[in-house]
């Protein structure tokens, strides 16, 4: 029973891990950002050590599972380097010099909304209209698109901070200074990194090696993101990194969320499917806006809790339909499968009176 209770719960549990990691990026991202560390250096380090990192792995773990490479392979991971690293993560991090790290994480609960529209069109999920799961799944993702916009149109009172910040961040005075930009770029990179979700799930089919195809988005994505930062920075001297906070973002960014977090999450993208990934966001929304409240200071609107509420029950809505769904499959599947056992016993009862005769 206990064994049942883990394998069912698992892809649940790794999720909530994957969730914590990204609540700490938030946080010393904008630390290093304020430091002074440049995005665009950022990123291309960021890729480079998952590279490093996670290349021995795939080659040695991976050399009898790993299909062979082509150049329409070689293409199609390209293009989900670009997806998933280099496009999206400027476009993110960028938003961050002009939003908040509780409006980041809250906009990024549109990639499950995001990610299930286009699996549904693309045909990867089901959706069963007339089932109360189908409606489940359908006014879960209206509801949670609901939320955002509530977090993002409405702000509402400010909460008073119960007790100063115990984390100052210093940094830009420039920092925050254009939400609308900011929420532009935050969307836009919402959208990529959901049409990445799903096309990840596609590319696992035809490349069923998870190490090997991570190593290979980092090596690409640190290619092309090298090429955009020399393009935008110019200046040598922002390539050099101090044994400070910059380093550590860097060895956490490249070793856990850029490795190890994408991993997990390929693995259960196998398991579940892309959809049930980005259901997990609004945990990171709630643990950033804790965190940014109580430990570092920051803001907090009455807006903000309201919409992230409203996300919350639209997502977990959304996730109520896809256990049905996956119930309602399983019990289609014995059925089947009782069928045909009971066509096999006739037919053997079929042919020991024909014996007997």
């Amino acid at each position: 029973m206990e064994k049942m209770m883990m394998s069912r719960f698992k892809p649940h549990i790794l999720m909530l891990l994957v969730q914590t990691g990204y609540t700490f990026l938030y946080f010393i991202t904008e630390a290093s950002f304020h430091h002074g560390l440049n995005t665009y250096v950022y990123i291309t380090y960021r890729h480079f050590v998952a590279t490093l990192v996670f290349l021995p792995f795939a080659y040695f773990l991976e050399r009898k599972k790993r299909p062979k490479m082509t150049w329409l392979l070689f293409l199609e991971i390209s293009v989900l380097a670009v997806l998933g690293v280099s496009l999206t993560l400027n476009l993110y991090f960028l938003s961050m010099n002009y939003t908040s790290p509780t409006f980041l994480a809250s906009m990024v609960n549109t990639i499950a909304s995001l990610t299930f529209v286009i699996s549904v069109v693309l045909g990867l999920e089901k959706v069963d209209v007339w089932s109360l799961r189908g409606k489940a799944k359908i006014v879960g993702t209206l509801v949670s698109l609901g939320g955002v916009m509530t977090m993002t149109l409405f702000k509402g009172p400010k909460i008073q901070n119960i007790s100063s910040a115990l984390v100052q961040i210093h940094g830009n005075p420039h920092i925050h200074e254009n939400w609308i930009k900011g929420s532009i770029l935050t969307v836009a990179s919402c959208l990529t990194l959901s049409v990445w979700y799903v096309m990840q799930a596609y590319t696992l089919r035809r490349y069923p090696a998870q190490l090997s195809l991570l190593t290979w988005m980092n090596f690409l994505g640190t290619l092309q993101s090298a090429v955009f930062a020399v393009i935008m920075e110019h200046k040598p001297i922002m390539w050099k990194i101090g044994f400070d906070v910059d380093f550590w973002c860097i060895m956490y960014s490249g070793v856990v969320a850029s490795g190890l977090m994408i991993f997990v999450q390929m693995i259960v993208t196998e398991m579940k499917g892309p959809v049930f990934v980005t259901m997990f966001n609004p945990v990171t929304t709630i643990m950033v806006a804790l965190l940014a409240y109580f430990v570092v200071g920051e803001k907090l609107y009455t807006g903000s809790i309201i919409g992230a509420v409203v996300v919350i029950v639209g997502l977990y809505l959304l996730l109520w339909g896809k256990d049905k769904d996956l119930e309602y499959a399983f019990k289609c599947h014995q059925d089947s499968n009782s069928v045909v056992d009971g066509e096999s016993k006739n037919k053997s009862v079929v042919n020991d009176q024909r014996q007997q005769v």
